[in-house]
């Protein structure tokens, strides 16, 4: 368990902003802010809730929910969450967590696949949480889901080391256009973490190959990446689903800079080919189109995250303000925040 810890704080150091220990000491989210981010979506069960998606919960936003009472240091926060995703969300027999839990299901879970970002983002809070306030039990907790995910979702495919949405489903032997990803699984930030959970050279390829592969994807007028992307020849939109950037790829930028990468030339086509008049969209990718207009502050930081790392531009007063309405954005916006207060205070 030693070794343990040591690598965890090791990674721990190299991932924190400005090179400082990741340690919950000092709360890089405020208190004001995460108890307003409690009220709204924090039940007593410790489960969050997805207001903008029937009020489900899911293992990533048991994972979001996690990483944010760290960064909170909020350690019984913390708890509460854990408690209900390790009673509620893992129940499959490989370690890993279903996807999803419906309060008017009966029973509440009907679709036993797993979400691979989610398991990466509730293995990374545990082990972060763990190596800072020394529980043992949460990083022996991570390093069972690391140790899961390489083995059931972590593959190499035509040369390239990916990662496969869930463990059933998207496989090259599961579907015609197989393999499937989604480019915004990648959490570049937490990527060291699992290496040093389940130690692979499969981690870094799987880093490097993400961003290799996300530079590739230049879909449409916008030359932005799809949702779903099949990787059964040159990269293209999968097969079923809509050929559009989504809600999920609106946090690939986010992604991108909490994880340390500053490729200026590949943030700028992010940002630009995602905003309509400067405000993130999600966007048809055949004609270049936008489908949603993203208002809230909370999809909107991204672009002023990008701006802060490219630029040096200051946030907008309104991206300061968190008065949370939606699950989503609000949690992006929490991240965003929490990331430049800590890399890029010059920004606020």
């Amino acid at each position: 368990m030693r070794r343990w810890r040591a690598l965890l704080l090791a990674a721990s150091v190299a991932l924190a902003p400005g090179g400082a220990p990741a340690v919950a000491q000092q709360p890089m989210i405020n208190a004001g802010a995460w108890s307003a981010y409690k009220a709204k979506f924090l039940d007593g069960t410790g489960r969050i809730i997805d207001n903008g998606n029937g009020n489900i919960s899911h293992s990533e936003g048991q994972g979001y929910g996690m990483l944010l009472a760290y960064l909170a240091a909020s350690p019984a926060d913390f708890e509460q969450i854990w408690y209900f995703t390790r009673t509620e969300l893992l129940l499959r027999d490989d370690g890993l967590a279903v996807w999803k839990w419906d309060p008017n299901g009966k029973p509440h879970v009907t679709d036993t696949n797993n979400a691979s970002d989610g398991d990466m983002l509730i293995a990374y809070a545990l082990a972060l949480a763990g190596t800072a306030w020394k529980r043992n039990d949460y990083i022996l907790a991570a390093s069972r889901m690391a140790q899961a995910l390489l083995a059931e979702t972590v593959v190499h495919s035509a040369g390239h080391t990916l990662l496969l949405p869930g463990s059933q489903g998207f496989a090259a032997g599961d579907r015609e256009d197989g393999p499937v990803v989604n480019p915004s699984y990648w959490i570049y930030e937490a990527i060291p973490v699992m290496a040093a959970l389940a130690p692979s050279d499969a981690w870094q390829k799987l880093s490097d190959d993400g961003l290799t592969l996300l530079k590739t994807m230049q879909f449409g007028p916008r030359k932005l990446p799809a949702e779903w992307v099949s990787l059964s020849g040159q990269p293209q939109p999968a097969q079923g689903f809509d050929a559009e950037f989504a809600y999920n790829a609106i946090r690939i930028p986010l992604y991108l800079a909490r994880g340390g990468v500053t490729d200026k030339a590949l943030l700028t086509r992010l940002q630009q080919g995602m905003s309509q008049d400067g405000v993130p969209a999600t966007i048809d990718l055949t004609t270049g189109r936008p489908k949603t207009v993203l208002q809230d502050p909370g999809y909107r930081i991204v672009n002023d995250v990008v701006a802060c790392v490219v630029d040096g531009t200051k946030l907008p007063g309104s991206a300061l303000q968190f008065a949370p309405a939606l699950y989503y954005p609000s949690t992006l916006q929490l991240l965003g925040l929490a990331y430049i207060g800590e890399k890029h205070p010059e920004c606020l």
